[in-house]
Protein backbone atom coordinates (compact mmCIF):
# COMPACT_ATOMS: atom_id res chain seq x y z
CA UNK A 1 0.00 0.00 0.00
CA UNK A 2 2.91 2.22 -0.20
CA UNK A 3 2.00 5.12 -2.11
CA UNK A 4 4.38 6.58 -4.56
CA UNK A 5 6.13 10.25 -5.32
CA UNK A 6 3.47 10.49 -7.87
CA UNK A 7 0.29 9.05 -5.53
CA UNK A 8 0.92 12.03 -3.06
CA UNK A 9 1.61 14.76 -6.05
CA UNK A 10 -1.72 13.94 -7.03
CA UNK A 11 -3.85 13.41 -3.65
CA UNK A 12 -2.26 16.98 -2.67
CA UNK A 13 -3.11 18.43 -6.10
CA UNK A 14 -6.44 17.14 -5.90
CA UNK A 15 -6.80 18.89 -2.28
CA UNK A 16 -5.45 21.75 -3.54
CA UNK A 17 -7.94 22.06 -6.37
CA UNK A 18 -10.32 21.64 -3.64
CA UNK A 19 -9.90 24.85 -1.81
CA UNK A 20 -12.24 26.95 -3.16
CA UNK A 21 -15.24 24.87 -1.91
CA UNK A 22 -14.63 25.26 1.38
CA UNK A 23 -14.51 29.23 0.81
CA UNK A 24 -18.24 29.30 2.45
CA UNK A 25 -18.22 28.73 6.19
CA UNK A 26 -22.08 27.64 6.11
CA UNK A 27 -21.12 25.01 3.46
CA UNK A 28 -18.06 24.09 6.05
CA UNK A 29 -19.81 24.21 8.79
CA UNK A 30 -22.62 21.88 7.25
CA UNK A 31 -19.68 19.49 5.80
CA UNK A 32 -18.49 19.18 9.26
CA UNK A 33 -21.82 18.20 10.59
CA UNK A 34 -22.24 15.56 8.50
CA UNK A 35 -19.16 14.07 8.05
CA UNK A 36 -20.34 13.64 12.21
CA UNK A 37 -23.37 12.09 11.39
CA UNK A 38 -22.27 9.86 8.91
CA UNK A 39 -18.91 8.43 11.05
CA UNK A 40 -21.68 7.82 14.17
CA UNK A 41 -24.04 5.97 11.38
CA UNK A 42 -20.80 3.61 10.64
CA UNK A 43 -20.16 3.07 14.55
CA UNK A 44 -20.32 -0.68 14.69
CA UNK A 45 -18.46 -1.24 11.29
CA UNK A 46 -15.67 1.35 12.69
CA UNK A 47 -15.02 0.12 16.00
CA UNK A 48 -15.05 -3.23 14.48
CA UNK A 49 -12.63 -2.85 11.99
CA UNK A 50 -10.62 -0.38 14.91
CA UNK A 51 -10.21 -2.95 17.16
CA UNK A 52 -9.03 -5.80 14.72
CA UNK A 53 -6.00 -3.17 13.78
CA UNK A 54 -5.51 -1.56 17.70
CA UNK A 55 -6.74 -4.96 20.03
CA UNK A 56 -7.63 -1.69 22.13
CA UNK A 57 -11.00 -2.83 22.69
CA UNK A 58 -15.29 -1.56 21.76
CA UNK A 59 -15.46 0.04 25.16
CA UNK A 60 -12.41 2.32 24.49
CA UNK A 61 -12.85 2.56 21.05
CA UNK A 62 -16.57 3.41 20.76
CA UNK A 63 -16.24 6.33 23.31
CA UNK A 64 -12.92 7.36 21.29
CA UNK A 65 -15.51 7.83 17.84
CA UNK A 66 -17.71 9.34 19.89
CA UNK A 67 -15.42 11.84 20.84
CA UNK A 68 -14.33 12.31 17.39
CA UNK A 69 -17.53 13.28 16.10
CA UNK A 70 -18.24 15.26 19.16
CA UNK A 71 -14.79 17.85 17.72
CA UNK A 72 -16.07 17.69 14.16
CA UNK A 73 -19.54 19.08 15.51
CA UNK A 74 -17.55 21.29 17.94
CA UNK A 75 -15.35 23.02 15.06
CA UNK A 76 -18.83 23.46 13.20
CA UNK A 77 -20.04 25.46 16.15
CA UNK A 78 -17.10 27.42 15.78
CA UNK A 79 -17.06 27.88 12.19
CA UNK A 80 -20.65 29.16 12.24
CA UNK A 81 -19.73 31.65 15.30
CA UNK A 82 -16.98 33.26 12.93
CA UNK A 83 -15.07 34.66 15.92
CA UNK A 84 -11.82 32.90 15.14
CA UNK A 85 -11.44 34.74 11.68
CA UNK A 86 -10.28 37.82 14.54
CA UNK A 87 -11.74 40.89 12.20
CA UNK A 88 -10.59 43.98 13.49
CA UNK A 89 -11.13 47.66 11.91
CA UNK A 90 -10.14 50.50 12.43
CA UNK A 91 -11.39 53.29 10.45
CA UNK A 92 -8.89 56.26 9.79
CA UNK A 93 -7.60 58.39 12.58
CA UNK A 94 -5.63 61.98 11.57
CA UNK A 95 -5.23 63.29 14.97
CA UNK A 96 -3.23 59.61 16.01
CA UNK A 97 0.90 60.19 16.42
CA UNK A 98 1.43 58.56 13.71
CA UNK A 99 -1.84 58.71 11.57
CA UNK A 100 -3.40 55.99 11.27
CA UNK A 101 -5.06 55.04 7.52
CA UNK A 102 -7.66 52.53 7.03
CA UNK A 103 -6.68 49.26 8.49
CA UNK A 104 -8.88 45.76 8.01
CA UNK A 105 -7.39 42.58 9.39
CA UNK A 106 -8.83 39.36 9.47
CA UNK A 107 -7.39 35.49 8.82
CA UNK A 108 -7.41 33.27 5.93
CA UNK A 109 -6.88 29.90 5.40
CA UNK A 110 -2.95 28.57 4.68
CA UNK A 111 -3.90 26.08 1.88
CA UNK A 112 -3.06 22.29 1.69
CA UNK A 113 -2.16 20.76 5.35
CA UNK A 114 -0.22 17.41 5.75
CA UNK A 115 -2.01 15.35 8.65
CA UNK A 116 0.60 12.56 10.20
CA UNK A 117 -1.86 10.21 11.77
CA UNK A 118 -1.07 9.15 15.83
CA UNK A 119 -0.64 5.01 16.08
CA UNK A 120 -2.58 4.95 20.06
CA UNK A 121 -5.98 7.27 18.67
CA UNK A 122 -6.97 5.79 15.75
CA UNK A 123 -9.98 7.96 15.96
CA UNK A 124 -9.39 11.20 18.02
CA UNK A 125 -5.93 11.72 16.51
CA UNK A 126 -6.17 10.16 12.91
CA UNK A 127 -7.98 10.63 9.53
CA UNK A 128 -10.70 12.38 11.19
CA UNK A 129 -9.14 13.27 14.35
CA UNK A 130 -8.48 17.09 15.24
CA UNK A 131 -5.82 18.24 13.26
CA UNK A 132 -8.13 17.12 10.49
CA UNK A 133 -11.06 18.89 12.26
CA UNK A 134 -9.77 22.16 12.77
CA UNK A 135 -7.59 22.26 9.14
CA UNK A 136 -11.04 21.33 7.30
CA UNK A 137 -13.14 24.23 9.89
CA UNK A 138 -10.15 26.83 9.10
CA UNK A 139 -10.95 26.25 5.30
CA UNK A 140 -7.58 23.81 4.38
CA UNK A 141 -7.99 20.83 2.84
CA UNK A 142 -5.93 17.81 4.06
CA UNK A 143 -4.16 15.28 2.53
CA UNK A 144 -3.56 12.34 5.64
CA UNK A 145 -0.34 10.15 6.46
CA UNK A 146 -2.38 6.71 7.37
CA UNK A 147 -0.21 5.18 10.62
CA UNK A 148 1.06 1.43 9.47
CA UNK A 149 -1.15 0.07 12.70
CA UNK A 150 -4.52 0.88 11.05
CA UNK A 151 -4.60 1.11 7.65
CA UNK A 152 -7.83 -0.42 6.55
CA UNK A 153 -9.20 1.75 9.20
CA UNK A 154 -8.02 4.73 7.64
CA UNK A 155 -9.11 4.20 4.32
CA UNK A 156 -12.64 3.61 6.10
CA UNK A 157 -12.91 6.30 7.88
CA UNK A 158 -11.14 8.78 4.59
CA UNK A 159 -13.86 7.45 2.08
CA UNK A 160 -17.03 8.19 4.79
CA UNK A 161 -15.20 11.98 4.98
CA UNK A 162 -15.60 11.90 1.30
CA UNK A 163 -19.06 10.93 1.13
CA UNK A 164 -20.11 13.35 3.67
CA UNK A 165 -18.34 16.42 1.44
CA UNK A 166 -19.55 15.19 -2.02
CA UNK A 167 -23.39 15.62 -0.47
CA UNK A 168 -22.16 19.41 -0.24
CA UNK A 169 -20.55 19.63 -3.28
CA UNK A 170 -17.29 19.47 -1.65
CA UNK A 171 -15.33 17.69 -4.10
CA UNK A 172 -13.53 13.83 -2.53
CA UNK A 173 -10.11 15.47 -2.81
CA UNK A 174 -10.51 17.59 -0.02
CA UNK A 175 -9.55 14.87 2.30
CA UNK A 176 -6.58 12.86 0.67
CA UNK A 177 -4.97 9.73 2.33
CA UNK A 178 -1.67 8.32 1.57
CA UNK A 179 0.69 5.21 3.14
CA UNK A 180 3.84 4.29 3.88
CA UNK A 181 6.98 6.01 5.49
CA UNK A 182 8.16 7.98 2.04
CA UNK A 183 5.05 9.12 1.17
CA UNK A 184 4.95 11.44 4.94
CA UNK A 185 8.40 12.64 3.89
CA UNK A 186 7.55 13.45 0.23
CA UNK A 187 4.05 15.10 1.84
CA UNK A 188 5.35 17.70 3.65
CA UNK A 189 8.15 18.78 1.46
CA UNK A 190 5.96 19.13 -0.97
CA UNK A 191 5.43 22.92 -2.89
CA UNK A 192 1.47 23.07 -2.30
CA UNK A 193 1.72 21.64 1.48
CA UNK A 194 1.30 24.93 3.35
CA UNK A 195 1.11 23.41 6.79
CA UNK A 196 1.49 19.98 8.80
CA UNK A 197 0.18 18.38 12.10
CA UNK A 198 2.16 15.87 13.63
CA UNK A 199 1.41 13.24 16.58
CA UNK A 200 4.21 10.71 17.10
CA UNK A 201 7.59 10.18 18.49
CA UNK A 202 10.37 12.64 19.25
CA UNK A 203 12.63 11.03 16.54
CA UNK A 204 9.93 10.92 13.82
CA UNK A 205 9.00 14.27 14.23
CA UNK A 206 12.09 16.16 14.59
CA UNK A 207 13.24 14.54 11.25
CA UNK A 208 9.97 15.91 9.76
CA UNK A 209 10.04 19.31 11.51
CA UNK A 210 13.36 19.35 10.18
CA UNK A 211 12.26 18.90 6.74
CA UNK A 212 9.89 21.16 6.85
CA UNK A 213 11.93 24.17 7.93
CA UNK A 214 14.47 22.96 5.45
CA UNK A 215 12.04 23.37 2.22
CA UNK A 216 12.79 26.11 0.13
CA UNK A 217 9.47 27.78 1.14
CA UNK A 218 9.43 26.55 5.02
CA UNK A 219 6.43 25.61 6.14
CA UNK A 220 4.41 25.53 9.86
CA UNK A 221 5.10 22.17 11.67
CA UNK A 222 3.17 22.05 14.41
CA UNK A 223 4.32 18.54 15.96
CA UNK A 224 3.38 16.69 19.11
CA UNK A 225 6.45 14.29 20.24
CA UNK A 226 6.63 13.45 23.70
CA UNK A 227 6.09 13.76 27.26
CA UNK A 228 6.88 13.45 30.57
CA UNK A 229 4.08 15.04 32.17
CA UNK A 230 5.69 15.38 36.08
CA UNK A 231 3.81 15.05 39.00
CA UNK A 232 5.11 16.52 42.25
CA UNK A 233 3.30 15.49 45.76
CA UNK A 234 3.81 17.28 48.97
CA UNK A 235 5.19 15.88 51.92
CA UNK A 236 1.76 17.48 53.27
CA UNK A 237 -0.56 16.11 50.59
CA UNK A 238 1.13 12.58 51.05
CA UNK A 239 0.30 12.90 54.69
CA UNK A 240 -3.45 13.90 54.49
CA UNK A 241 -4.31 11.47 51.83
CA UNK A 242 -1.44 9.17 50.41
CA UNK A 243 -3.85 6.17 49.79
CA UNK A 244 -6.23 8.17 47.41
CA UNK A 245 -2.71 9.59 45.38
CA UNK A 246 -1.09 6.39 44.90
CA UNK A 247 -4.40 4.81 43.80
CA UNK A 248 -5.47 7.36 41.66
CA UNK A 249 -1.76 7.57 39.66
CA UNK A 250 -1.48 3.81 39.16
CA UNK A 251 -5.13 4.03 37.14
CA UNK A 252 -3.68 7.07 35.33
CA UNK A 253 -0.44 5.72 34.88
CA UNK A 254 -1.99 2.21 33.30
CA UNK A 255 -5.29 3.70 31.57
CA UNK A 256 -5.04 2.46 28.22
CA UNK A 257 -2.11 0.00 28.91
CA UNK A 258 -0.17 3.12 29.58
CA UNK A 259 -0.67 4.16 25.89
CA UNK A 260 -1.60 8.00 26.57
CA UNK A 261 0.76 11.17 25.68
CA UNK A 262 -0.28 12.35 29.25
CA UNK A 263 0.92 9.65 30.90
CA UNK A 264 2.22 10.90 34.34
CA UNK A 265 5.62 9.02 33.89
CA UNK A 266 7.42 10.47 36.87
CA UNK A 267 5.97 11.69 40.00
CA UNK A 268 8.09 13.27 42.98
CA UNK A 269 7.05 11.90 46.23
CA UNK A 270 8.53 12.46 49.71
CA UNK A 271 10.52 10.62 51.43
CA UNK A 272 9.30 9.57 55.33
CA UNK A 273 5.94 7.98 56.38
CA UNK A 274 3.70 9.57 53.63
CA UNK A 275 5.42 8.54 50.91
CA UNK A 276 6.11 4.98 52.05
CA UNK A 277 2.18 4.74 52.10
CA UNK A 278 1.96 6.42 48.96
CA UNK A 279 3.87 3.52 47.43
CA UNK A 280 2.68 0.99 49.62
CA UNK A 281 -0.77 2.04 47.80
CA UNK A 282 0.55 2.40 44.15
CA UNK A 283 1.66 -0.90 44.62
CA UNK A 284 -1.16 -2.62 45.54
CA UNK A 285 -2.99 -1.12 42.65
CA UNK A 286 -0.45 -1.87 39.64
CA UNK A 287 -0.19 -5.43 41.08
CA UNK A 288 -3.88 -5.87 40.12
CA UNK A 289 -4.10 -4.62 37.30
CA UNK A 290 -3.99 -6.77 34.30
CA UNK A 291 -1.40 -7.58 31.44
CA UNK A 292 -2.44 -5.70 28.01
CA UNK A 293 -1.71 -5.44 24.76
CA UNK A 294 0.31 -2.33 23.24
CA UNK A 295 -0.10 -0.97 19.85
CA UNK A 296 2.20 -3.42 18.15
CA UNK A 297 5.55 -5.53 18.29
CA UNK A 298 7.44 -3.19 17.88
CA UNK A 299 6.00 -0.46 20.87
CA UNK A 300 5.94 -3.72 22.90
CA UNK A 301 9.95 -4.33 22.03
CA UNK A 302 10.56 -0.96 23.32
CA UNK A 303 8.75 -0.64 26.53
CA UNK A 304 10.53 -4.29 27.62
CA UNK A 305 14.00 -2.88 26.31
CA UNK A 306 13.39 -0.16 27.99
CA UNK A 307 12.04 -0.90 31.37
CA UNK A 308 14.96 -3.08 31.77
CA UNK A 309 17.40 -0.59 31.10
CA UNK A 310 15.90 2.32 33.36
CA UNK A 311 15.63 -0.83 36.02
CA UNK A 312 19.08 -1.78 35.97
CA UNK A 313 20.40 1.52 37.03
CA UNK A 314 22.04 1.72 40.32
CA UNK A 315 19.49 2.70 43.11
CA UNK A 316 16.67 1.86 41.07
CA UNK A 317 14.39 -0.76 42.44
CA UNK A 318 10.90 -1.88 40.93
CA UNK A 319 8.34 -2.44 43.81
CA UNK A 320 6.24 -3.81 41.01
CA UNK A 321 8.27 -4.98 38.41
CA UNK A 322 7.21 -3.87 34.66
CA UNK A 323 7.81 -5.57 31.31
CA UNK A 324 6.92 -8.80 29.36
CA UNK A 325 3.48 -10.33 29.99
CA UNK A 326 2.69 -12.85 27.81
CA UNK A 327 3.81 -13.58 24.33
CA UNK A 328 2.05 -10.68 23.18
CA UNK A 329 0.86 -8.73 26.39
CA UNK A 330 3.03 -6.50 28.87
CA UNK A 331 2.95 -6.12 32.48
CA UNK A 332 2.36 -2.90 34.43
CA UNK A 333 4.74 -1.70 37.18
CA UNK A 334 6.47 1.60 38.11
CA UNK A 335 10.71 1.62 39.43
CA UNK A 336 11.92 3.78 42.31
CA UNK A 337 14.69 6.32 42.44
CA UNK A 338 16.50 8.75 45.01
CA UNK A 339 15.64 12.06 43.48
CA UNK A 340 19.22 13.15 44.13
CA UNK A 341 19.92 10.78 41.71
CA UNK A 342 17.90 12.87 38.76
CA UNK A 343 19.33 16.10 40.45
CA UNK A 344 22.62 15.69 38.73
CA UNK A 345 23.47 14.89 34.71
CA UNK A 346 24.57 11.40 34.55
CA UNK A 347 23.16 7.82 33.60
CA UNK A 348 20.10 8.37 35.63
CA UNK A 349 18.78 11.31 32.68
CA UNK A 350 17.16 8.03 31.31
CA UNK A 351 14.54 8.29 33.62
CA UNK A 352 14.23 11.79 32.45
CA UNK A 353 12.75 10.34 28.65
CA UNK A 354 9.14 9.08 28.29
CA UNK A 355 8.64 5.64 28.14
CA UNK A 356 5.44 4.45 26.34
CA UNK A 357 4.21 1.65 27.76
CA UNK A 358 2.78 1.21 31.37
CA UNK A 359 5.40 2.31 33.68
CA UNK A 360 6.14 5.00 35.85
CA UNK A 361 8.99 6.60 37.91
CA UNK A 362 8.93 7.94 41.70
CA UNK A 363 12.19 9.91 42.62
CA UNK A 364 11.62 9.92 46.28
CA UNK A 365 12.98 13.75 47.36
CA UNK A 366 14.45 14.72 51.09
CA UNK A 367 12.85 18.40 50.56
CA UNK A 368 11.55 20.98 48.92
CA UNK A 369 15.32 22.11 47.19
CA UNK A 370 16.10 18.53 45.87
CA UNK A 371 12.67 18.22 44.18
CA UNK A 372 13.05 21.58 42.92
CA UNK A 373 16.80 20.72 41.85
CA UNK A 374 15.27 17.55 39.76
CA UNK A 375 11.97 20.04 38.09
CA UNK A 376 14.82 22.07 36.78
CA UNK A 377 16.23 19.43 34.41
CA UNK A 378 13.04 18.61 32.59
CA UNK A 379 12.46 19.50 29.25
CA UNK A 380 9.17 20.23 28.10
CA UNK A 381 5.93 19.03 28.77
CA UNK A 382 1.86 18.24 27.36
CA UNK A 383 1.25 18.61 31.74
CA UNK A 384 2.64 19.16 34.63
CA UNK A 385 0.42 18.56 38.19
CA UNK A 386 0.98 19.12 41.85
CA UNK A 387 -1.18 17.25 44.96
CA UNK A 388 -1.30 19.39 47.52
CA UNK A 389 -2.72 19.20 51.20
CA UNK A 390 -5.99 21.36 51.89
CA UNK A 391 -3.89 24.17 53.69
CA UNK A 392 -1.76 24.83 50.77
CA UNK A 393 -4.02 24.55 48.27
CA UNK A 394 -6.50 27.19 50.32
CA UNK A 395 -2.72 29.43 50.06
CA UNK A 396 -1.80 29.18 54.11
CA UNK A 397 1.63 28.82 53.64
CA UNK A 398 2.78 29.80 49.76
CA UNK A 399 3.70 26.31 48.97
CA UNK A 400 1.10 25.93 46.58
CA UNK A 401 1.56 29.29 44.93
CA UNK A 402 5.27 28.18 44.91
CA UNK A 403 5.43 24.82 43.27
CA UNK A 404 2.94 26.30 40.23
CA UNK A 405 5.57 28.79 39.77
CA UNK A 406 7.72 26.29 39.06
CA UNK A 407 5.33 24.09 36.96
CA UNK A 408 4.02 26.58 34.76
CA UNK A 409 7.13 27.46 32.54
CA UNK A 410 7.55 23.24 31.83
CA UNK A 411 4.04 22.36 30.45
CA UNK A 412 1.14 23.91 28.76
CA UNK A 413 -1.74 22.61 31.14
CA UNK A 414 -1.40 22.99 34.82
CA UNK A 415 -3.03 20.34 37.35
CA UNK A 416 -4.21 20.90 40.81
CA UNK A 417 -5.23 17.75 42.47
CA UNK A 418 -6.17 15.35 39.69
CA UNK A 419 -4.54 13.82 36.73
CA UNK A 420 -3.23 14.77 33.30
CA UNK A 421 -5.15 11.32 31.50
CA UNK A 422 -8.05 12.83 29.91
CA UNK A 423 -8.28 15.90 27.49
CA UNK A 424 -11.66 17.55 27.77
CA UNK A 425 -12.39 18.71 24.12
CA UNK A 426 -13.12 22.53 24.89
CA UNK A 427 -12.34 25.80 24.28
CA UNK A 428 -10.61 26.52 27.24
CA UNK A 429 -8.12 23.59 26.29
CA UNK A 430 -4.93 23.37 25.86
CA UNK A 431 -3.18 20.45 24.37
CA UNK A 432 0.84 21.19 24.11
CA UNK A 433 3.63 22.61 25.36
CA UNK A 434 7.21 23.72 25.34
CA UNK A 435 9.43 21.36 23.58
CA UNK A 436 10.13 18.42 22.90
CA UNK A 437 6.26 18.34 23.96
CA UNK A 438 5.49 20.49 20.76
CA UNK A 439 7.58 22.26 17.78
CA UNK A 440 5.34 25.08 18.72
CA UNK A 441 3.45 27.27 21.11
CA UNK A 442 0.19 26.23 19.51
CA UNK A 443 -2.91 23.23 20.87
CA UNK A 444 -4.02 20.34 19.14
CA UNK A 445 -7.36 19.90 21.10
CA UNK A 446 -10.20 22.71 21.52
CA UNK A 447 -11.08 25.31 19.51
CA UNK A 448 -8.07 27.61 19.57
CA UNK A 449 -6.72 24.69 17.48
CA UNK A 450 -7.95 26.43 14.71
CA UNK A 451 -5.20 29.06 14.58
CA UNK A 452 -2.11 26.71 13.30
CA UNK A 453 -4.05 26.75 9.94
CA UNK A 454 -4.73 30.17 9.59
CA UNK A 455 -2.63 33.42 8.68
CA UNK A 456 -3.75 37.33 9.26
CA UNK A 457 -3.81 39.89 6.40
CA UNK A 458 -4.64 43.20 6.39
CA UNK A 459 -6.15 45.23 4.05
CA UNK A 460 -5.23 49.20 3.95
CA UNK A 461 -7.01 52.33 2.27
CA UNK A 462 -9.22 49.60 0.15
CA UNK A 463 -12.46 50.65 -1.27
CA UNK A 464 -15.68 49.37 0.66
CA UNK A 465 -16.77 47.57 -3.02
CA UNK A 466 -13.44 45.67 -3.21
CA UNK A 467 -13.47 44.41 0.52
CA UNK A 468 -14.46 40.68 1.72
CA UNK A 469 -17.77 40.39 3.18
CA UNK A 470 -15.73 40.08 6.48
CA UNK A 471 -14.42 43.31 6.73
CA UNK A 472 -17.00 45.59 5.27
CA UNK A 473 -18.52 48.48 7.59
CA UNK A 474 -22.35 47.08 7.49
CA UNK A 475 -20.90 43.42 8.55
CA UNK A 476 -23.38 41.43 6.39
CA UNK A 477 -21.97 38.14 8.14
CA UNK A 478 -22.79 39.59 11.35
CA UNK A 479 -19.39 38.48 12.79
CA UNK A 480 -18.21 39.27 16.00
CA UNK A 481 -15.09 41.99 15.65
CA UNK A 482 -13.19 44.68 17.20
CA UNK A 483 -14.65 47.93 15.02
CA UNK A 484 -12.37 51.11 16.04
CA UNK A 485 -11.77 49.20 19.65
CA UNK A 486 -14.88 48.64 20.61
CA UNK A 487 -15.33 44.90 20.79
CA UNK A 488 -18.71 43.79 18.74
CA UNK A 489 -20.73 40.73 19.26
Amino acid sequence: MEATAQEVDQAVRAAHAARGALADRAVRAAFLRTAADVLDGAKDQLVEAADAETALGPARLTGELARTTYQLRAFADVVDEGEFLGVVINHPDATATPPIPDLRRYKVPLGVIAVYSASNFPFAFSVAGGDTASALAAGCPVVVKAHPDHPALSELVAALLRRAAEQHGVPAGVVGLVHGFQAGVELVTHPLVAGAGFTGSVRGGRALFDAAAARPVPIPFHGELGSLNPVVVTESAAAERAEQIGAGLAGSMTLGVGQFCVKPGLVLAPSGAGGDRLVKALTDAVSDTEAGVLLDHRMRDNFVAGVAERAALPGVEAPVTPGAGGEHTVSAGFLTVPAARLAEPGAHDLLLEECFGPVTVLARYEDDAEAAAVLSRLPGNLTATVHLSAGEAAGEDGRGAELLAELTPLAGRVLVDGWPTGVAVAPAQHHGGPYPATTSTSTSVGATAIERWLRPVTYQGTPEALLPPELRDDNPLGLPRRFDGRLER
